[in-house]
């Protein structure tokens, strides 16, 4: 990429007057940079290790000594501003398709193995960027709003949040589901029914746009989260305890989550945890008199140990709360099995 055009797309400030005035490749990290690199100076302690190992320009939006006028020193205000709008640009160069969907959608996806030429985008500007600088030419991008800044793109498709009914479930149980999707039989699959309209969401996507890909183990993701545990709440493996703690960060599936329950698992003593600044949620769900509200995670953990349940679905924490006090305890999660 030339040297103007980069100003011009980082509303950049050209500090000398160098001798470059063209770019190979954006870089992050010193030791990855050859001749002709432009390096993202996120930590100016590397930039010394840049200029050796080769970089021709340097940009960065912290106080800098330049240190060689060769190459080209470019001060810009934000350098994470900066890049997205490279990247922006980038992108409508590459002609690539970009999806958006919600937080469950894009780590299931992350799961499938597909082509190269689809990208389900998670992490911060610096993964992004290095995971998209160099993408495919008429690639296909899925995004979720709420974790990645929609401005990285100039156009967005809106996946329809609609369930297809296209998945034949054959047999499930509250955490692992047997089903049939275009004639092919997942047996015993290690996700939670709730997730499968989810998933056949990202599966249209992929028929829709012939996304070639392959179902694997799945692992799990921080929604619709379990934990055996015993009544010490000590996590024990999966099938060995009729306690169940379950552990939700969004407030937005909460409603999904307490209905999928309230018809799945009605032989079970269900209690519901709701955080103080969530109380309100109480009014959509008056129906349900197992409902409590916590001011905090000592709370949840005395509501715990004194209440008398199969399944326990917690608002706005995630198992990192349960685990961290049981140093000598082995973590077994529903998805690892």
């Amino acid at each position: 990429m030339r040297l103007e055009n980069i100003l011009a797309l980082t509303l950049g400030k050209l500090v000398n007057n160098p001798f470059v005035n063209n770019f190979e490749n954006i870089v992050f990290d010193s030791k990855n940079i050859k001749r002709g690199d432009l390096f993202v100076a996120f930590n100016e302690e590397e930039i010394s290790d840049a200029i050796l190992n080769g970089a021709y320009g340097i940009i960065f939006d912290k106080p800098t000594q330049i240190s060689d006028n060769e190459i080209a020193w470019i001060k810009v205000d934000n350098l994470e501003k900066a890049l997205k709008r490279l990247l922006r640009f980038r992108l409508i160069d590459k002609n690539v398709t970009v999806y958006e969907s919600n937080e469950i959608v894009i780590k299931l996806a992350q799961q499938v193995i597909t082509e190269s030429n689809f990208i389900a985008l998670i992490g911060n500007i610096k993964t992004i960027v290095k995971s998209l600088w160099n993408i495919e030419q008429d690639s296909i991008i899925l995004f979720c709003p709420t974790l990645i800044d929609k401005n990285i793109f100039a156009r967005t498709i809106e996946l329809s949040q609609n369930p297809y009914q296209h998945v034949d479930i054959i047999e499930q149980t509250l955490f692992e589901t047997s089903f049939i999707y275009n004639n092919i039989f997942y047996e015993r699959q290690l996700i939670s029914p709730f997730f499968m309209p989810y998933l056949e969401i990202l599966l249209h996507l992929f028929k829709k746009e012939a996304i070639h890909y392959r179902l694997k183990k799945f692992s799990q993701i921080d929604h619709f989260e379990a934990v055996f545990t015993n009544k010490k709440l000590e996590v024990k493996e999966f099938g060995t305890s009729d306690k169940v703690l379950i552990f939700e960060k969004n407030t937005s599936f909460i409603e999904q989550e307490i209905n999928f329950l309230q018809r799945n698992a009605t032989w079970a003593k269900i209690i519901y945890l709701i955080p103080n600044s969530h109380a309100n949620l109480r009014v959509n769900l008056n129906e349900i008199n197992t409902i409590i509200v916590y001011k905090n995670e000592s709370d949840i953990l005395r509501i715990l140990k004194s209440s008398h349940f199969h399944f326990a679905l917690i608002l706005g924490v995630d198992k990192a709360m349960i685990t961290k006090p049981i140093s000598n305890q082995t973590e077994v999660s529903l998805f690892d099995l």
